[in-house]
């Protein structure tokens, strides 16, 4: 399952993703994941959430970005949920059409390895492509 969290900057949509991971962290039978741009967050996170700070790889584009996500998964099969805290920081260029791109294949990825997504991106939910509505929260 991939889940949107969408909205301008200062929504509180971080806030809201914390509170999802830190939840998920207490009640999870397997590993959670927090994928970062920086470190700013980590400590407001529950001790047994794997906290990833991207500021120091080269993503740039979403591709790049799936491939980590790819390699994340692949070092540890009990991973159960991922969150991502603002993709379009993480990944410096994404238009529309590759942000379409990169849900759907998330959702494949989502399906194939039992994992959910769950991630920010910082645009407001009524310029999002009609085909991610179906994913927002």
């Amino acid at each position: 399952m991939v889940q949107i969290i969408a909205g301008e900057k200062g929504e509180g949509k971080t806030k809201r993703l914390i509170e999802m991971a830190n939840s998920a962290g207490k009640e999870s039978n397997g590993h959670v994941v927090f994928i970062d741009d920086d470190n700013r967050h980590m400590y407001d996170l529950h001790y047994g959430i794997r906290f990833v700070d991207t500021s120091s790889f080269i993503l740039g584009d979403h591709k790049i970005f799936l491939g980590f996500i790819s390699g994340i998964l692949s070092q540890d099969r009990d991973i159960e949920k991922i969150f991502i805290d603002g993709l379009n920081h993480i990944v410096e260029k994404i238009s529309m059409d590759e942000f379409v791109n990169f849900v759907k294949m998330l959702n494949k990825l989502s399906i194939q390895e039992c994992v959910d997504f769950i991630m920010i991106i910082s645009i407001e939910k009524g310029l999002l492509p009609a085909e991610i509505s179906e994913y927002l929260i």
